[in-house]
């Protein structure tokens, strides 16, 4: 089985996660579909529907390997078409299993992964999470935002980020990141919380951020997509480094409710308040808020969603954007396989309304009544 051919299934979405572990499998191909040999797949929920139905009706000699984050968090369903899981990060679980498949050696010594072994699942020893700066965040010629941070502190509800990658913050150091400044002219930094970079993720530590911004070159994007930053975490010497270092003018901000009993519910940790503030010091920067709100959520009910509209249109009076999403519940979180809450008739109506002032964009409806 040593000349089994290694396949990345590529598509636009998880375009990021190829170009991480490319770096460490140097003997791949991007591939649109099952091939011969060894087929890998990172995925995310939204996409696993589509991804077992091609697995399923694949009709190649493959050995076909799962990772992201709905496969980790749902191995079980995964393993009815894979043949292996790989459980969280996959820098060192992926080749290490790849080796053993190619040399026909018995794959339970592989910590981090699932797989079936006569209709059980089997999982291996939990791996410890990786060292950020033994591993390239990409390799040429893929390419893909450079990772500054994994982890998180927080314990969201409906979030997989710590149940992922773990609850202490790990960060790439600046030397590492300098080494792929020269790749790009612009330079998207990404994290669960930009701000929080240098830091325990709980206390912004901003000589560890202006470190970073100073060290690098050209046009950097910091505090914005593909990342977001915690309300808390601005905090006016922030945006002094973003002004100074930076391209973007705006900042991405995760808000997720204008209802503090539904924040407290989901675990977020800040307030509604919290967020107006963030708001007003972002624009008192000259910036642009751009504020993810969730709809749905379990437990909220029409006065928790008119809450969120409030915060939403002082948010939008003050020159910021909103950014409004429906609950997805995701699996390995404290709200997987929760029913999300209905959108009340009006709140859908003003939703609406906002998103055709142009201030407001993302995908809000009820799935639920998009399928009736």
């Amino acid at each position: 089985m040593k000349d089994l051919k290694i396949n990345f299934r590529w598509n636009p979405k998880n375009r990021y996660s190829i170009a991480v572990l490319g770096a460490v499998i140097k003997d791949r191909r991007l591939v649109k579909g099952p091939e011969d040999g060894i087929m890998l797949y990172s995925f995310a929920s939204l996409q696993a529907e589509d991804v077992f139905k091609e697995v399923r009706s694949a009709k190649t000699d493959s050995v076909f390997i799962a990772g992201g984050p709905h496969p980790t968090g749902c191995p079980g369903e995964t393993l009815k078409y894979f043949d292996y899981v790989v459980i969280g990060e996959g820098e060192e679980t992926l080749p290490e299993l790849i080796n053993a498949l190619r040399e026909g050696k018995d794959v339970s010594g592989v910590r981090g992964i699932a797989y079936k072994d006569n209709e059980s699942v089997v999982f291996t020893e939990k791996r410890e999470y990786v060292d950020l700066n033994k591993y390239p965040p990409f390799e040429p010629p893929l390419f893909g935002p450079i990772e500054i941070s994994r982890g998180c502190p927080w314990n969201c509800a409906y979030c997989q980020t710590p149940r992922i990658f773990g609850h202490r913050m790990r960060h790439r150091s600046v030397e590492q990141i300098c080494k792929y400044d020269k790749f790009y002219e612009d330079k998207r930094l990404i994290s669960p919380n930009a701000f929080a970079y240098g830091s325990n993720g709980v206390t912004p530590d901003v000589k560890a951020v202006e470190k970073l911004l100073s060290s690098l070159s050209g046009n950097i994007y910091f505090g914005t997509f593909p990342s977001e930053v915690r309300p808390e975490f601005v905090i006016p010497e922030m945006l002094d480094l973003v002004n100074a270092y930076c391209a973007n003018k705006e900042i991405h901000l995760g808000g997720q409710s204008g209802s503090d009993k539904v924040l407290k519910a989901i675990h977020r940790g800040h307030t509604a308040s919290d967020v107006i503030v963030a708001v007003e010091r972002v624009c008192d920067a000259g910036l642009t808020p751009v504020v993810d709100f969730i709809f749905g959520l379990p437990g909220e009910n029409e006065e928790d969603q008119m809450l969120t509209i409030d915060c939403i249109r002082t948010i939008i009076k003050d020159g910021g954007k909103i950014r409004a999403h429906y609950f997805m519940p995701l699996p390995g979180t404290e709200l997987a396989g929760t029913t999300p809450a209905e959108l009340s008739p009006e709140v859908e109506k003003l939703l609406g309304k906002l998103a055709l002032g142009g201030r407001l964009t993302g995908s809000w409806s009820d799935k639920k009544k998009m399928k009736k």
